[in-house]
C-alpha cells in the first residue's frame, strides 16, 4: 500500500514573521467567513431610514429586460454608497467586496448562501446610463432629501456656496485648464447648510462661476426649496465670486438674504483710508504693540454695473504683518458691523470642513469618467455617502466628540472592525472584537437611529 498524499495547504503562511516569546508566529488568511468591516451594520440601518439609494434609482429608468436583472437599480446605488462610505472610493473594488459577508448583508443578502454582489463592470455601466434630464431629476431627489432631514418645518435656513478645484487626468468633458492651479480639472459648486447638510454639488468646469451662472442653480436649488417651504426664509452666503449683480438683483427680487465677500477696490478704499491709518497708529501706540487691532466701518456705495447701491461693510485689522482690510456687502437692514461680519459672514469657514470630507474623505474628485454626466452622477454618489455619514453623526449626542468627528476617524474607529458571520437555520450570528474601544457609542448610536428624520 502506498503512503499517504501529502496535505495540502488552501492558503500559504504569511513570511518574516518574528517570533514571540520564543515561539514561532503562523499566519494565514484562512479564518473564514470575516469581514474587516463590521461598522457598516450603523450605515446600513442609517441607509434604510434615509433611503438614499432609492431615492437616487428611482429617478432612472432602467433598460434592462425585466426577467434578466440579477441587479437591481437602487441595490447597485447602495453597494457604490456604503463602498464609498468604508474607504473603497473606486468601482474597480467591487469586485473585491461582492462576495464580502457584511456587504452582502447591507444589501438584505444571506451572508454565506446569498448570491453575489455586483462586479465593476455592472456599476461602470450604471454610471454611465443617466442623461442630463435624470441628473435634474436626481438633484431634485437630493433637494427632497434635504427638506426630509427635517423634523419640522424650519423658519429660516442659512445656505453656504463654495466651488473646489478637482484636478483631472485625461480627456474629460467639461475639463479646463486653470492657470491658479496650474492644471486641467473641474470646480465643482458646493451647497451646504449651517447644519452640515449637503443640499446639492453641480460638476462645472475650472474657471470662476460667472453671475448668470450663479443665479441658474440658485433659481433650481431655491425654488424647489420655496416648492416644499413657500415661507422660510432663506439666507445665502458666499465668497467673493458669488458677489455678482446677477446674484444680489435676484436675491433682492425674491426676498432672499445674502452676505457675500467683496472684492476691493480703489473705490472702496477710499472710504476706509481714513480709519486704516488711524487702525494703524493706534497699534503701533500700543505697549507692547503685539496682537491685532480690528475695527469696522459700514458704508452705502455701488459698482458701475449695480442697479443700485449696498450696504457695504469693511473690516480694518492692523497686526505684526500690516493692515489687512476685508469687505463684505449684505441686504440685510439690522446687525451691527462687527457682528454681521464675525457672527454672520466668519461663520462660513466651517464649510471648508465639510469640502475636505467630501472631497478628500469620500473621495468625490474620483470624477475619472470620460463623461460628464457620468462624472456628475459620481459627483452625487459621493454626495449620498456624505449623507450616510452625516446621518449617523446626527444621532450621536449633541455634544459628543462623534458629532464633529471627521469622516476618516469615524471610518476608522467605526467601520472598521473585524466581524466573524456565521449563517444559521433561523438566524445570523455576528461577533465582533471583544476589545473593541467604541462599543459604548456602537450601542448608543444604533438604539437613537429610530429617531432619525427621514
Amino acid at each position: 500500500m502506498g503512503a499517504m498524499p501529502a496535505m495540502v495547504e488552501d492558503t500559504r503562511f504569511l513570511p518574516g514573521l518574528s517570533s514571540v516569546g520564543g515561539k514561532s508566529v503562523e499566519a494565514r488568511f484562512d479564518g473564514g467567513r470575516l469581514s474587516s468591516d463590521g461598522g457598516l451594520l450603523l450605515f446600513r440601518e442609517v441607509e434604510q431610514r434615509l433611503r438614499v439609494s432609492d431615492r437616487l434609482a428611482g429617478c432612472l429608468r432602467d433598460p434592462r429586460m425585466p426577467e434578466m436583472i440579477a441587479h437591481r437599480l437602487d441595490e447597485i446605488i447602495r453597494f457604490r454608497v456604503l463602498a464609498i462610505v468604508a474607504g473603497y472610493e473606486d468601482g474597480n473594488d467591487c469586485n473585491a467586496l461582492r462576495g464580502d459577508p457584511m456587504f452582502k448583508m447591507a444589501l438584505d443578502r444571506l451572508p454565506v448562501s446569498g448570491d453575489a454582489l455586483c462586479s465593476q463592470s455592472t456599476v461602470s455601466r450604471l454610471e454611465n446610463l443617466p442623461r442630463r434630464a435624470d441628473l435634474y431629476r436626481m438633484a431634485a431627489a437630493l433637494v427632497d432629501l434635504y427638506c426630509d432631514s427635517f423634523a419640522q418645518v424650519p423658519s429660516h435656513i442659512t445656505l453656504d456656496l463654495d466651488d473646489t478645484f478637482d484636478r483631472v487626468h485625461g480627456g474629460q468633458q467639461l475639463s479646463l485648464f486653470n492657470a491658479y492651479y496650474d492644471d486641467y480639472g473641474f470646480q465643482p459648486i458646493h451647497i451646504f447648510d449651517t447644519s452640515g447638510r449637503l443640499v446639492t454639488s453641480v460638476l462645472r468646469p475650472a474657471r470662476r462661476p460667472s453671475g448668470s451662472e450663479i443665479r441658474t442653480l440658485l433659481k433650481r436649488v431655491i425654488g424647489h426649496l420655496r416648492e416644499r417651504w413657500p415661507r422660510v426664509r432663506i439666507r445665502l452666503r458666499g465668497d467673493s465670486h458669488y458677489a455678482c449683480p446677477e446674484v444680489m438683483d435676484w436675491c433682492e427680487d425674491k426676498a432672499v438674504e445674502y452676505v457675500f465677500g467683496l472684492a476691493g477696490t480703489t473705490t472702496l478704499a477710499r472710504h476706509v483710508a481714513t480709519l486704516q491709518a488711524s487702525t494703524a497708529a493706534r497699534h503701533a501706540a500700543r505697549q507692547p504693540a503685539i496682537g491685532k487691532l480690528r475695527r469696522y466701518k459700514e458704508f452705502w456705495d455701488g459698482a458701475a454695473s449695480w442697479r443700485r447701491v449696498r450696504r457695504i461693510v469693511a473690516r480694518v485689522e492692523a497686526g505684526p504683518d500690516g493692515v489687512d482690510v476685508r469687505y463684505i456687502v449684505t441686504n440685510l437692514a439690522a446687525g451691527q458691523p462687527a457682528a454681521l461680519y464675525e457672527r454672520l459672514y466668519c461663520q462660513r469657514g466651517r464649510m471648508e470642513n465639510l469640502i475636505k470630507a467630501h472631497k478628500t474623505h469620500l473621495a468625490s474628485d474620483r470624477t475619472s469618467c470620460s463623461s460628464a454626466c457620468a462624472n456628475q452622477f459620481r459627483l452625487f454618489l459621493h454626495g449620498a455617502a456624505y449623507w450616510l455619514v452625516w446621518g449617523l453623526q446626527s444621532a450621536a449626542p449633541k455634544r459628543s466628540f462623534w458629532r464633529v468627528a471627521q469622516v476618516d476617524t469615524i471610518r476608522l474607529r467605526l467601520v472598521k472592525l473585524a466581524a466573524r458571520i456565521v449563517e444559521l437555520k433561523s438566524r445570523i450570528r455576528i461577533a465582533l472584537p471583544t476589545s473593541c474601544p467604541d462599543q459604548a457609542i456602537l450601542r448608543l448610536i444604533l438604539c437613537r437611529l429610530p429617531r432619525l428624520v427621514c
